[in-house]
């Protein structure tokens, strides 16, 4: 069996920038091992895989620990995979996801998505979190995953976080945050548990950090920064329960599995 692969750069227009995904089409679903083995293969922090359901799509992501429930850049990537290779003609892609259905539209390149926004619940900073970053937050919220808050960005930047302590650390992602000089936030995010040491950019991770600085900042619109080695952008939209993530995406490669 010979299967396409493609990897997309999302959240950039340069290539080896923003966070690359492998996205798999198929006809039909491959048993959920077969997955996990290709996820693992691929080694990136998300393999999507997308079956044609009617006029929606069915997508599900997988990491090299296991599937997640809800990613951002890998959905950018099957969107962007979908007009470039098979729907050149629709702007509007709808997802059937574990828990949500997504909405997906393009528009001069640029794909705006719409996310369920996480409600944070303050908890408190405790030691635990500074030896696992090797700085004391001065806040910390808990939903789907952990959000660190920091005041300043260059501990952001420079961070060496020590895996085996994140994994320790409650909730299934840590982001840290802090305000941004040239945007209006930047942030970086850490998945030990699902073997990625630092995901490049996390748009799951900024339905956390998007309802945090709109509230913060006073307004519902932002302008956002991963701070990883490869960088992103996101422009970002707080809608009520909802957020809206926007950005960019370039092809990198087009593969052949054999399976």
């Amino acid at each position: 069996m010979e299967l396409n692969c493609y990897i997309v750069d999302a959240f950039t227009r340069e290539r080896f920038h923003g966070n690359p995904a492998a996205v798999c089409v198929l006809d039909k679903w491959l048993p959920d091992d077969l997955m996990q083995s290709i996820a693992i293969e691929n080694n990136l922090s998300e393999t999507a895989f997308v079956v044609r359901d009617g006029e929606r799509w069915h997508l599900r992501w997988f990491t090299p620990g296991g599937e997640i429930d809800l990613c951002g850049h890998a959905t950018l990537g099957t969107s962007f995979v979908l007009k470039t290779f098979v729907a050149p003609d629709a702007h509007r892609f709808v997802f059937r996801t574990m828990k949500n259905e997504l909405v997906v539209t393009e528009a001069d390149g640029r794909y705006t998505m719409q996310f369920p926004a996480y409600g944070l619940k303050p908890v408190s900073v405790t030691d635990a979190m500074t030896e696992a970053t090797g700085a004391r937050p001065r806040e910390a919220y808990l939903a789907r995953d952990l959000l660190l808050v920091y005041d300043d960005e260059r501990i952001v930047r420079e961070m060496t976080p020590d895996q085996a302590k994140l994994k320790e650390l409650d909730g299934l992602l840590v982001h840290v945050t802090a305000p941004g000089s040239a945007f209006d936030c930047v942030s970086r995010s850490f998945a030990p548990k699902l073997a990625v040491p630092e995901d490049p950019v996390c748009g799951s991770g900024h339905c956390h950090i998007v309802p945090y600085w709109t509230k913060r900042l006073g307004k519902n619109t932002i302008h956002a920064y991963q701070a990883s080695r490869r960088g992103g952008e996101l422009w970002c939209r707080q809608d009520g329960a909802s957020v809206e993530l926007s950005g960019d995406a370039v092809l990198y490669s087009k593969a052949t599995l054999h399976l």
